[in-house]
């Protein structure tokens, strides 16, 4: 069992599906690990020991009646603390939440429990999903570097993951929260295209921006959360009715003449040497199974990015609307400062930066009819220390240089791909980002898992997980 931990979602799903181990005992083990690690590493808001026990027996007893539900039947999962769960506090990375008892699961909590996953429980997070957490809240510590940057917003789903706490989580994507702690903590990310994962009973941050998707260590493990997870819901109007793939069942499919593009111009603006190796690695690798690679420019993304924050202010707005400015005393003062900052914005600006969108969503739109899949980055420089980090939130051009790769995704609603790449000069991970078309999700994972292949970062794990 000292191995188990450490395996891929579908790996240990397989054992536990072919009773070489039973859920029960694979969920005992993970409960012990966060119950002795997670005092060191904040990734969980709540635990959830006594059902996640109870639905681990249940797992065990459809498996051994031949009623397999698929992939995650019997696998600890944990999802991020803004995704509602039936009479389970939700409370969003904000103090003021702490009583708040939803009725019923979120859509995605629902098809989870529905594809016999079992919740071990709900993972810390930013306030309110926007960048710091609150003051009242113990951050999640990076498990590579501990003096490093978790990622934000999904900080919990990330650590936990990379810290052998949990197999697979669920993140939220609104400007690079599903991106960013898969960067930071050295694991896969799927941000899908916007509408093919339902968003009801996901607290939002910004509803035209906001994304929900899964983290795992390897790519299979994304495709497969990704197949339960996407498909139209009734409850969420904006829901794509487009049929969901085998994500999982084509993962292994190639990239025999997928057209991939490259602008290394734009991926080289000041970028570290070691992630453009990363992202040349990538190229690389893609060619190596057989794509075509060809030279793009990229469309002029600055004016959009720059509109990235009206949107998201403005529309936060309407998030809060019940709570602030009513109980505006219980905010962090970063919060409530980016709330006042959307009462602020005109009608000029909200319709300008929606302008600067479109614009850059056609002009993507356009650049996908000549290549399928554009390689490129999350960040261009190693991900910052904690310190660093707490300074970007007081410098708006800091906001957009962080958010200047991932925003783009957000905006347009296109899918993207998270993928480790190695590690920096001082252990911490690097990684590299692949976009796709709308709908390009399993394109998206074929790719990745030729990448995975040809640079194997499973075999690695933090040391500190071994405290």
């Amino acid at each position: 069992m000292d191995d188990i931990p450490f395996l891929g979602l579908v790996e240990v799903g397989k054992n536990i599906q072919s009773g070489k181990v039973s859920s029960e005992e694979v969920t005992q083990t993970i409960l012990e690990r966060i119950d002795k690690l997670d005092d060191i590493y904040s990734s969980y808001a709540l635990v959830m020991k006594e059902s996640a026990l109870s639905e681990a027996k249940k797992a065990d007893e459809k498996i051994k009646a031949g009623k397999i539900r698929g992939a995650l039947h019997g696998v600890p999962i944990a999802v991020k603390d803004l995704c509602d769960t039936e009479g389970i506090i939700t409370s969003c990375g904000m103090p003021m939440f702490n009583n708040r008892v939803p009725s019923r699961d979120s859509t995605v909590v629902a098809r989870l429990r529905g594809a016999g996953a079992v919740i071990v429980g709900k993972l810390q997070m930013t306030e309110g999903a926007l960048a710091m957490h609150h003051p009242d809240i113990v951050p999640p510590v990076n498990p590579w570097v501990k003096n490093r940057w978790s990622g934000a917003s999904s900080s919990g789903s990330g650590v936990s993951v990379a810290a052998g706490l949990t197999y697979g989580s669920l993140g939220s994507d609104t400007g690079g929260s599903i991106r960013f702690p898969s960067l930071c903590n050295g694991i896969v990310g799927l941000k899908g295209t916007w509408g093919r994962v339902s968003r009801f009973g996901v607290f939002p941050l910004s509803d035209t921006l906001d994304h929900v998707g899964p983290m795992a260590r390897k790519v299979e493990d994304v495709a497969a959360m990704m197949g339960v997870i996407a498909g139209i819901d009734e409850q969420d109007s904006t829901t794509l009715p487009d049929k969901v793939p085998n994500y999982l069942g084509e993962v292994s499919s190639g990239v025999s003449g997928v057209r991939v593009g490259i602008d290394y111009k734009y991926i080289n603006n000041n970028t570290d040497d070691k992630i453009l190796n990363a992202a040349r690695a990538c190229i690389e690798a893609l060619k190596s199974g057989g794509a075509e690679i060809i030279e793009i420019e990229m469309p002029q993304t600055n004016n959009a990015v720059k509109g990235w924050v009206p949107l998201c202010v403005a529309e936060a707005i309407i998030a809060h609307k019940d709570t602030f400015p009513v109980r505006s005393d219980e905010y962090s003062e970063t919060l409530k400062g980016f709330l006042q900052a959307g009462e602020d914005v005109t009608g000029a600006e909200y319709a300008q930066a929606t302008i600067h969108r479109r614009e850059l969503s056609g002009a993507i739109d356009l650049l996908h009819k000549q290549v399928d899949l554009i390689v490129t980055l999350t960040l261009p420089q190693p991900i910052p220390t904690v310190e660093e980090f707490s300074k970007i939130g007081e410098d708006a051009e800091a906001v957009e240089r962080l958010i200047e790769y991932t925003s783009i995704a957000d905006l347009t609603g296109n899918p993207t791909i998270s993928l480790p790449a190695g590690f920096d000069n001082n252990g911490a991970p690097i990684g590299i980002q692949l976009m796709g078309p709308a709908l390009g999700e399993s394109l998206l994972c074929r790719a990745g898992y030729v990448f995975q292949k040809a640079y194997d970062w499973s075999e690695f794990k933090p040391e500190q997980s071994e405290i």
